[in-house]
């Protein structure tokens, strides 16, 4: 059997000078894309003249926004043996591409695999492009740990999955979680669960800038954060024992930290969608859609 082909696919929001440093270093890969295709939300969250000097094809793919969305019209337009997706905000490890052909070819089984970064920027204030590449610079002395170890799902801002059951079962993100789509991460691996392993991988090295650009408001990631569990769990595809202690978690983070919040995070309006949502979950009403009505 041949080398895989590998697609990375970025859906990107709102953060067009940040893209440019991620599609950088796509393009200094060991290994690199046999395609990249990127969904903007509009066409100005993306440079097509740096599309056009990158040394691989490429492809974008415009429509409505959002995260479930966008990375669907991703996966339309995919046709190679692999789809890695990055957060437009993920910086990759040069070898990154390599090491995930690799794990691919030397496991059949595996159809999702993940890497935890380096430095996850997302639960602090985020960290600037030149820190990122200073992180990224400083690992390469590392040996690397081909270790894999089995996970409950992917992690969103750097996951890659085998398209053949994919294309075979219809698979897709779940639409009816909009905008930030929280959650879609976990609902999309764990529809693949049931024909091979999903696997979290050392080897798999990058810094989560973890920007807070072209994020959903405090109220609705707040209602998402409620809402979205409660509706994967009735869809089945995430268990009440992963979704009572996220809830959890996130729930009392807000009520504790909404007398001194951090400045990066809007705590108070995350409470009040947290409070909503629970109304919601009360009265029947409960949706993942119900955001599109909240400011």
């Amino acid at each position: 059997m041949g080398r895989p082909s590998i697609a990375v696919g970025i859906a990107t929001t709102g953060r067009k000078h940040i893209l440019c440093y991620t599609l950088d270093l796509i393009a200094r890969q060991t290994r690199q894309p046999d395609i990249l295709v990127v969904s903007p939300a509009s066409p100005e969250d993306v440079d097509p003249e740096l599309l056009e000097h990158l040394p691989f094809k490429t492809s974008v793919q415009s429509g409505k926004r959002g995260s479930a969305v966008q990375r669907n019209q991703i996966l339309a337009a995919c046709t190679a043996d692999l789809i890695v997706f990055f957060d437009d905000d993920f910086f990759p490890g040069p070898n990154y591409l390599e090491e995930l052909e690799r794990i691919f070819f030397d496991n059949p089984d595996v159809v999702a695999v993940t890497g935890r970064p380096l430095f996850d920027g997302v639960s602090g204030p985020g960290l600037e492009a030149e820190a990122a590449l200073g992180l990224i610079a400083a690992d390469l002395s590392n040996p690397t740990d081909r270790a894999l170890a089995p996970t409950y799902g992917t992690y969103g801002c750097n996951m890659a999955f085998r398209m053949s059951p994919i294309r075979e079962h219809g698979l897709l993100f779940d639409e009816a979680l909009p905008l930030y789509s929280w959650q879609e991460d976990i609902d999309f691996s764990r529809q693949l669960a049931n024909f091979g392993r999903i696997v979290e991988a050392n080897a798999l090295r990058g810094v989560h800038l973890g920007a807070k650009s072209g994020r959903t408001s405090g109220v609705r990631f707040g209602y998402s954060q409620i809402a979205n569990p409660v509706y994967l769990i009735r869809k089945g595809t995430m268990s009440l024992r992963f979704a009572a202690p996220l809830i959890l978690r996130n729930l009392l983070a807000n009520v504790s930290r909404s007398f001194r919040p951090e400045p990066w995070i809007d705590r108070r309006g995350r409470l009040k969608g947290n409070w909503l949502a629970l109304r919601d979950l009360a009265t029947g009403r409960i949706s993942p859609e119900r955001i599109l009505e909240l400011g």
